[in-house]
């Protein structure tokens, strides 16, 4: 796509340089939303990680405390992405630096647009966001919430910017902590049981590749299944489980296990420690 045709021409400054950053990044410029020569990816300390970003996408750089003002000063959208403990002093240094048109944008768990503002010292607009990491493919699932000085472009900007990495649902900032729940940890949830399943195959003689393969397959299909034929989970399952059957007897091990209670418990624990973090930073720094 030429440079003329990107949905997004200004810059972008990923304030942090971890695996959602990155996550994020490989879904923009995969998806030609954005050139590379216009994302800029800052970190404080850490030149070996900023040196492997910049070879991988060609991306630009930096973690020189001059370069960083001058830049952030600068860029049209800031990406808070940085550790929620490091979030509090950097946010009372970026404050002074911003002027009103500028859009921050977090991906920081748990820390709420009211303390985002609070800690800049000004009521710039905010969109608060939980994407997770499967945006690196544009298969992520994305929650918002916008603040109320968000203008109509740029919420245009933040939508185009996340659906671009896969679907965005836009809600009322209390939901964010279950969203985070869901989705923003959910991919981890999945994972663990894929390991499971990999390991039973293991242990009940395939190799680890078969397994592998198969669990893979398995869980790619099943999701296929509910997003194609709009069909419910629950009704899907019926499909497949038939009485007194294999898959009735296994789905019987999993509910003497509490298995859907545990689920439900871990998504909202997930929420709760969401917003236990948010309440630190807010007590820390109130």
């Amino acid at each position: 796509m030429s440079e003329q045709h990107r949905l997004f021409q200004n810059n972008i400054a990923f304030y942090g340089a971890g695996s959602m950053s990155e996550a994020i990044v490989r879904g923009l410029i995969a998806r030609s939303v954005i050139s590379p020569s216009n994302i800029i990816m800052l970190n404080r300390s850490n030149s070996a990680r900023l040196e492997e970003l910049n070879q991988r996408y060609n991306v630009q750089t930096s973690n020189d405390e001059a370069a960083k003002i001058g830049i952030l000063r600068t860029s049209s959208v800031i990406v808070l992405a940085m550790k929620p403990k490091d979030a509090a002093a950097a946010l009372q240094q970026l404050g002074p630096l911003l002027s009103g048109g500028q859009l921050i944008v977090s991906v920081i768990a748990g820390l709420s647009i009211h303390t985002i503002q609070r800690l800049l010292g000004r009521n710039l607009p905010v969109a608060r966001t939980m994407p997770n990491t499967s945006s690196s493919i544009g298969l992520g699932a994305t929650g918002i919430s916008f603040s109320e000085e968000i203008t109509q472009d740029q919420r245009r900007t933040v939508m185009t910017l996340f659906e671009a990495v896969g679907t965005v649902t836009v809600i009322d900032e209390m939901q964010m902590e279950v969203l985070t729940g869901i989705s923003g940890s959910g991919p981890a949830y999945i994972y663990y049981m894929m390991e499971a399943m990999m390991e039973a195959g293991i242990r009940g003689g395939l190799t680890q590749q078969q397994s592998k393969d198969l669990t893979v397959q398995t869980v790619l299909g099943a999701a296929r299944m509910v997003q194609q034929t709009g069909e419910e989970p629950s009704a899907l399952r019926a499909k497949v489980t038939s009485p007194n059957g294999s898959t009735q007897a296994a789905i019987q091990t999993l509910d003497e296990g509490n298995f859907f209670e545990d689920v439900i418990a871990a998504v909202h624990r997930c929420a709760e420690r969401s917003r236990e973090m948010g309440a630190q930073l807010e007590s820390d720094n109130s």
